[in-house]
Formats: structure tokens, C-alpha cells, sequence
């Protein structure tokens, strides 16, 4: 499988690490809710200031520690946190109190962002320039199957639904990273960066970069739509089965562990990126409108072909909207800064999730059809003003300089310590 999805190399240890840490993601996410409930005796409203709580600050913590990780080194870095990722996991098993669930919590989720941080770092330290994004859709591709492998584990400990079958999923969880840790351990260190050592990360007085980090938080609604919003769609407003908003789950992986680097090949610099943003945008939108649609209650049959259409256009712009994210987070950031740029790029899908349940419950189930447009229109629009933030973004990182500098084609990737 990684000869299909990641190649050789740098590029398949990376894609193994995902793929084993994964595993135990998959299995965290179908379990965890139900395991703090269950076993550990909280309240769901606890539960749910806790997880907020965490994600927050995890969101806020990707910079700095992808920061340090341009400092100590991105494999130095992305080893200790997924080290202290397992670590936290670990803790869950003998944690019971309130507090100490907080605490942990939220100290996985800053192993978390800055884990991502570290990785993708890494990934633009040993990949040339012209490859990164797609060994990043061949890595996306093994977290999607390492995702729906974990949830059906998940799935047989739901059946058994006692403490000892929690226990053990999150004991792998634990398990998967250390192993993730040592996989990672195995590649080489990319150089740290000396420059990353100024009083004040760069990348928060970079201007262009957070245009285009706002524009793919937006892009990444699809994320808690295919989540959040769909499932409760499906049962609220259409007359699908319950388990068709599993069904379009499945599809959504498979599709992507399918396809995401075929999708991913063409983006090979800024321009051809924010033409994969617009593309997504459209098909996103499509998606949209087509999932108004299947609230028409027009019979079983015919609102379940709505909603398979709307899942595959959906998961094509997202898949686009992926591939075109990726390639201007690495090639608008400085070399030696990708740690603290992509802390501040993984803030986009984080901003996406802590929205996400508000928006869509509001523009879904408040608005239903005519919310569905709202949302496509949204999308629509993101993904038109990616050409222009684009531009405005490679000029920024246009040297006045004379020379090659100064000639240097815009869909070659510019790195913003030129300027």
C-alpha cells in the first residue's frame, strides 16, 4: 500500500507513521466520548467544556511549538510529541477527576497541533519543493485508511460496550504512538533554522498567509459537515435510513484513500493551487445544492441517489480544496519556517471544527434548504478569492531585487524570507 500512496523513502516512513498513529485516532474518535462518559463517570456537559476547552488552546499551541520545531529540528521534535501524545492517552486510563481529565486533555491536544506542526516540517525539510504536496496527499491518503481501520476497531469495542473493552482501545491509542514515535525516529533531521529565533514568530506578521489560512478555514466547513451536519441532516430533514450518513462516511474515505493523490499530482505551485481552491469551491457548492435537494422527501430510493451524488461531489472538493491548501501552505512559507507556518496553516481545519457545530446546526437544521445554499455560496466564495489572495500573496513575496530574484515565474514556490 505505501508504494501506491507515499513511494519511497522519507516519503513512506512518513505515510507509515500517519497510518499507524492513525489506527489509533480512528479508534479514539469512535470511542473517547462514550469511554469519558462511561467509564470515567463525567457529565456530557463536562465532557464537552473539557473538549473545548482542549481544542482551543491545542489550536493556539500549534505555532509555538511549530515554531520549536524549526528551532530543535522538526524529527527531534515530532518524536518527543508524539512521545508525550501517547503519554497523555496513557494518563486516561488512570485519570477520574474533573480537573486532571482537563488538563490531560488538553495536553493531548497540543501534542496534537503540534505533532501536525512538527510533521509536515519535517515532510518540507526532506521532500524537494516540487514534491511535498504530493507525498502530503500520499500521507493524507494512509490517514484516511489508518482513520476507518481505527474506527472499526472503535466499532467492536461500541459492541461490547464495557470497561474493559474501552480500556484496551485506549491503551492502542497509546500504543499507536509510541510506535509512531519510533517510526519517526528513523528518518534523518532536517536542518533546524537559526533565523526562527527572533522575539516574535514571523508568520503572525504575515498578512497574505493569514488571508489564506481564513479563506481554507472556511473551505474546511466539509469537514464537521461530513461529520456534524450530514448525520443529523440525513435524520432530521430527509427520509434516508439513519445509517445512510455511515454509508456516505465510508464513501468519503475510501474515495479519498482511492484518489487524493491522483487529485493532489497536478497542483504543483501557487497559481496551480488556487485553481484547484476554485475548483473546490464550485464542487463544493454543487455539493451543497444538491444535498437541498434531498430534503424533498421524494422516497427512500430517490433521496439516498441525491445524497451519494452530493457525497461524491463533495469529497472531489474536498480533495481538491486539500491538495490546493497544502501546496500554498509550503510554498508561501520561508524555508526554515515551516514549523511555525504550518502551526499557523493547522489553525484553519481547528478554527473549522470549533465553528462548524454552530454554523451548520443553525444553517441545516434552523434553515434547512435555503441554509444549504447559504453554506454552498460560502464555499463558492472562498474559493474565488483564493486567485486573487494568491497573487496578492506571491507579490509580497516578489525580491525587488535585481537578478534571477527578481524574474522568478509566480507558480514557482517564493518563500517569504525573501522579501
Amino acid at each position: 500500500m505505501f508504494r501506491i500512496v507515499a513511494g519511497s523513502g522519507p516519503a513512506r516512513t512518513l505515510a507509515l507513521a500517519q497510518l499507524v498513529g492513525s489506527v489509533g485516532d480512528g479508534a479514539f474518535y469512535a470511542c473517547s466520548v462514550l469511554f469519558f462518559t462511561r467509564v470515567m463517570g463525567l457529565s456530557p456537559t463536562r465532557v464537552g467544556f473539557a473538549l473545548t476547552l482542549g481544542w482551543a488552546v491545542g489550536m493556539l499551541a500549534g505555532v509555538p511549538l511549530g515554531r520549536l520545531a524549526d528551532r530543535r529540528g522538526p524529527r527531534r521534535t515530532a518524536v518527543a510529541l508524539a512521545g508525550a501524545t501517547a503519554g497523555t492517552l496513557a494518563a486516561f486510563l488512570v485519570v477520574r477527576s474533573f480537573p486532571l481529565f482537563a488538563v490531560t486533555f488538553t495536553a493531548y491536544a497540543c501534542g496534537q497541533a503540534g505533532l501536525t506542526s512538527a510533521r509536515q516540517a519535517l515532510l518540507a525539510g526532506l521532500v524537494p519543493a516540487g514534491e511535498r504536496t504530493g507525498v502530503r496527499a500520499g500521507v493524507q491518503s494512509a490517514s484516511n485508511a489508518g482513520l476507518a481501520v481505527g474506527a472499526g476497531l472503535g466499532a467492536l469495542a461500541l459492541c461490547f460496550g464495557t470497561r474493559p473493552a474501552y480500556l484496551a482501545v485506549f491503551g492502542m491509542d497509546a500504543v499507536a504512538f509510541g510506535a509512531a514515535a519510533l517510526i519517526l525516529a528513523r528518518l534523518p533531521e532536517a536542518p533546524a533554522a537559526p533565523r526562527a529565533n527572533g522575539p516574535r514568530p514571523a508568520v503572525l506578521r504575515d498578512r497574505p498567509y493569514a488571508l489564506v489560512t481564513f479563506l481554507n478555514a472556511v473551505m474546511y466547513l466539509n469537514m464537521p459537515l461530513l461529520s456534524l451536519g450530514l448525520p443529523l441532516w440525513v435524520v432530521r430533514r430527509t427520509g434516508a435510513p439513519a445509517p445512510v450518513a455511515a454509508v456516505l462516511l465510508v464513501v468519503n474515505m475510501l474515495s479519498v484513500v482511492v484518489f487524493q493523490v491522483r487529485v493532489a499530482r497536478p497542483v504543483t505551485g501557487p497559481v496551480a493551487a488556487a485553481r484547484a481552491t476554485r475548483r473546490a469551491g464550485t464542487l463544493l457548492a454543487a455539493a451543497c445544492a444538491v444535498y437541498a435537494l434531498s430534503g424533498a422527501r421524494a422516497g427512500v430510493v430517490a433521496t439516498v441517489a441525491v445524497l451519494v451524488v452530493a457525497a461524491l461531489l463533495q469529497v472531489f472538493g474536498e480533495m481538491l480544496q486539500g491538495a490546493g491548501g497544502w501546496e500554498l501552505s509550503f510554498a508561501l512559507a520561508p524555508e526554515g519556517g515551516h514549523g511555525q507556518y504550518q502551526g499557523f496553516y493547522g489553525m484553519a481545519p481547528q478554527f473549522a471544527r470549533m465553528v462548524g457545530p454552530l454554523v451548520l446546526t443553525t444553517l441545516l437544521l434552523g434553515w434547512g434548504g435555503p441554509g444549504w445554499l447559504v453554506l454552498g455560496g460560502a464555499f463558492l466564495a472562498a474559493g474565488l478569492a483564493m486567485g486573487p489572495v494568491t497573487r496578492y500573496a506571491a507579490r509580497t513575496r516578489t525580491a525587488p531585487r535585481a537578478g534571477a530574484d527578481a524574474a522568478r515565474p509566480v507558480d514557482t514556490p517564493i518563500c517569504a524570507g525573501d522579501r
